[in-house]
């Protein structure tokens, strides 16, 4: 079957001229599932996870509504709400709907906590077309009478399985409870555990479903490694890790707050440039080391992964695990940060004797073993080498740097 281009999908001019602007020409497969949809009106649950152009799969066809069935929105009212669960994210989506609806005199506002409201009420005085907000603060706005959403037209919930990790359920509830019944309704989750196919039976009404790139299987189309290592030689290792030049822009992730700015203290103490980013960083200073990254201002951003979130940023060739998560979906959250948009990328894995249950709960999600680099200069000492699979053979034996990747020109 022959794909579609954007040039296929019923999308109005200016919409059209955005995108060609994006260079953009066909569409990803959540987007091409999911578009024809959503113009036609219909309530959507959709599996897919941050990379596989979510968002221009849900912002094209609001703003299309928008500009077509165009008329003011009330007071304190929003016509669209995107729901989200990080400030990161919120920031991000804003940016993808100015992109994308240049040129069509819609109103947008972006509200999250950590900053002050004041500009946020002074946004919403007049009502705005499509609100992009966290649901803290979302709820604060509508419990002050700064916010009503009773004439609320689309609702998009994103992200609804890190809301349940992050412990929103029950402000996504509240604020299901204010809209209207007639609604048209958008939820996506990288993953569906219990509570949110519950959640999302309550809140749709006869949804298209449309699911891309299980979680599982994102991890298939990277490059990923492993390396056993004591725990107080991991600084050592990432030091001798990042000698390698193919490492352009690598995320790092730690499993706390104060593992990440030791971390990033020690990156500087041997001259890389690196920032981090997590929930102690003000929200202006997680914004300016983001930026910094997206720019090539600083080659290492070390993350943890509420903060991480909702990074969409182009080009990190390396994602490394300098602590591994102790939930394995959040290995393939962390890693599907590289290889986006059909690019390359590889994800290095530092392991150390405590963490070795967390690697095999990993390597049962992922349904593959993760290939060992056995020939490293901190090379744990007593540690036996997980076995190859027998599908992948000699995988692990492969001469490799310690940079995990083997050199082959990458593509985006």
């Amino acid at each position: 079957m022959q794909a579609i281009s954007f040039s296929d999908l019923p999308l109005i001019e200016p919409i059209q001229r955005a995108v060609r602007a994006e260079n953009y020409t066909t569409p990803t497969p959540i987007q091409a599932q999911a578009i024809p949809h959503l113009l036609a009106g219909r309530d959507l649950l959709g599996c897919a996870q941050t990379g596989t152009g979510k968002t221009a799969a849900f912002a094209l066809p609001i703003l299309n509504r928008l500009a077509t069935e165009r008329h003011r929105p009330a007071p304190r009212g929003g016509r669209a709400l995107v729901l989200t669960p990080t400030r990161e994210l919120a920031t991000q989506i804003g940016d993808s709907f100015r992109s994308y609806g240049r040129g069509l005199g819609l109103t947008l506002a972006v509200v999250f906590g950590g900053v002050g409201q004041q500009p946020q009420v002074r946004a919403l005085a007049r009502g705005v077309d499509i609100l992009v907000a966290t649901p803290g603060r979302l709820l604060d706005l509508t419990n002050q009478g700064h916010l009503r959403l009773d004439r609320l037209e689309v609702f998009v919930l994103d992200e609804a399985d890190r809301m349940l990790d992050m412990g929103f359920i029950h402000d996504v509830r509240k604020i299901l409870g204010l809209l209207p019944k007639r609604r048209q309704t958008l939820l996506f989750s990288a993953t569906m555990p219990a509570d949110i196919a519950r959640l999302a039976e309550g809140m749709l009404t006869d949804p298209v479903k449309v699911a891309v790139t299980s979680v599982s299987s994102t991890a298939e189309r990277i490059e990923q490694s492993v390396l056993f290592v004591d725990q107080a030689n991991k600084r050592a290792l990432l030091g001798e890790v990042l000698k390698n030049p193919e490492i352009r822009r690598a995320l790092v992730f730690t499993r706390t707050k104060h593992a990440a700015d030791r971390v990033c203290r020690q990156l500087g103490s041997i001259k890389v440039a690196a920032d981090a980013i997590h929930g102690n960083k003000s929200q202006g200073a997680r914004q300016r080391a983001l930026e910094d990254f997206r720019r090539g201002r600083i080659r290492v951003l070390v993350a943890t992964d509420i903060a991480a979130r909702g990074i969409d940023v182009d080009g990190v060739t390396h994602v490394i695990n300098y602590d591994l998560p102790n939930v394995p979906e959040s290995y393939v959250h962390r890693i599907g940060r590289t290889a986006r948009a059909g690019a390359v990328g590889a994800a290095i894995s530092f392991c150390d004797a405590e963490e070795r249950a967390y690697l095999r709960d990993i390597e049962r999600l992922i349904r593959q073993r993760v290939p060992v680099v056995p020939d490293h200069p901190y090379a744990a000492q007593g540690v036996q080498a997980l076995e190859t699979p027998a599908d992948a053979p000699n995988a692990a034996a492969r001469s490799r740097r310690p940079g995990g990747a083997r050199r082959r020109r990458r593509g985006r």
